[in-house]
């Protein structure tokens, strides 16, 4: 029906028509699919959740005297910092702790500090201690290096992500005797809570389960700025069983994404810890589906009713590699009134993706793309799996 060119021609002209994920749920009960696919243009997705395969890299001005970095050690706050590329880069993961940190904090109060905590105040206009070591050279003499450092002392600080955006993913249970810690929360034992993690009908993989239109080259919301999808993430997986609208029904697709950090905000980028776990970041995305045709339409007005989730016993299936299978299958509309039914037993459940705040993120991305400043961009190429193959 149409193409990203005709979209991005109206969105110069101020003419394009723009609904969230939500919206168009509506809009479709009300209008029909045919109906809707004339009408619409684009498709507004967005989620803020813990992803803890993030990190920053960072290219730091060099001061009189130079120091090769590369080959010795850097720390940002204390939190270690990859320093083997050259003499001014270095990688900071979200998830890295400080040498000395306590690894395994239980106690109400007590939460580690990590990578994230550092990108977050960077973000937010602070400025972090550099101390770097190295072993000197003739081109870089210096053998040591401490002060204070922020953005504006930075040639490049870029965001960049091996593994974001989870399309769909486990709701946690511990069905052992004692209460179990883990990356999706403290666990009660015999099934006494269930925890999950997405935003269910705002979410954007799950509104474009086939990657017919994100890929590499899509253009996002990342962290409050402007990013890049450029990769599959790690751990895709598009090869599970999925429902009739083609959604999986268990972890599947994943995203690589890359971003200018200092176009970013502490909104949309927060430091998180878990106790017993360690340290994570809640990145906000999100991601703008064209309507080409009304098979997108299909598409992106699924409902919570209909995406399903398998409910997992993590005293099994973590620290081990083979786990029972799931326990159970059920809805996000289950999940989001606050319990689910498992074996007769009622579980009260819990989600640490904020709908609130994916919703915020979808309104804004339809905002920006209504007043012309954010145009949609065509994939270079095919994420695996995805329908049509290399695009």
């Amino acid at each position: 029906m149409r193409t990203i060119e005709e979209i991005n021609r109206k969105i110069r002209e101020g003419r394009v028509v723009v609904c969230t994920a939500e919206e168009i749920i509506d809009v479709v009960r009300e209008k029909g699919k045919a109906a809707a696919a004339r009408e619409v243009d684009v498709v507004t997705t967005g989620t803020f959740s813990p992803m803890c395969s993030s990190g920053a890299y960072f290219n730091i001005k060099q001061p009189k005297i130079k120091i090769k970095m590369g080959g010795g050690a850097a720390y940002l706050d204390e939190v270690p910092a990859y320093a083997g590329f050259a003499a001014a880069d270095i990688f900071l993961g979200a998830t890295a702790l400080p040498d000395r940190a306590p690894r395994n904090i239980r106690h109400p109060g007590e939460f580690p500090f990590g990578g994230a905590h550092v990108i977050e105040a960077l973000v937010s206009g602070k400025k972090v201690t550099l101390r770097a070591t190295a072993h000197g050279t003739d081109c870089y003499p210096a053998v040591e290096r401490k002060e204070l450092v922020g953005l504006e002392d930075m040639n490049e600080a870029v965001l960049f992500n091996p593994r974001n955006c989870y399309q769909n993913y486990n709701v946690a249970v511990n069905l052992s005797d004692k209460t179990i810690y883990t990356y999706m929360g403290v666990l009660r034992p015999h099934m006494g809570n269930a925890n999950y993690c997405s935003a269910g009908q705002l979410s954007p993989l799950l509104n474009d389960p086939k990657y017919r239109t994100i890929g590499i080259g899509t253009r996002i919301f990342l962290g409050g700025g402007e990013g890049y999808v450029i990769w599959q993430g790690t751990q895709h997986n598009p090869s599970v069983p999925r429902t009739e609208k083609g959604v999986p029904r268990r972890a599947s697709g994943t995203l690589a994404v890359i971003g200018d950090l200092k176009q970013m905000s502490p909104d949309w980028l927060k430091a998180v810890s878990f106790t017993g776990y360690g340290v994570s970041m809640a990145m906000g995305i999100g991601i703008p589906i064209p309507i080409l045709d009304e098979r997108m339409i299909d598409y992106v007005s699924v409902t919570d009713a209909e995406l399903v989730a398998p409910v997992m016993d993590y005293s099994r299936d973590y620290p081990y590699s083979e786990g029972r299978g799931s326990l159970a299958e059920v809805t996000y509309a289950e999940l989001k009134t606050g319990s689910i039914e498992i074996d007769g037993k009622t579980v009260p459940t819990g989600c640490f993706s904020s709908y609130l705040k994916a919703r915020e993120i979808a309104e804004i991305l339809k905002t920006r793309i209504r007043e012309g400043k954010f145009l949609l961009t065509e994939k270079v190429a095919s994420l695996p799996g995805a329908e049509g193959g290399q695009g």
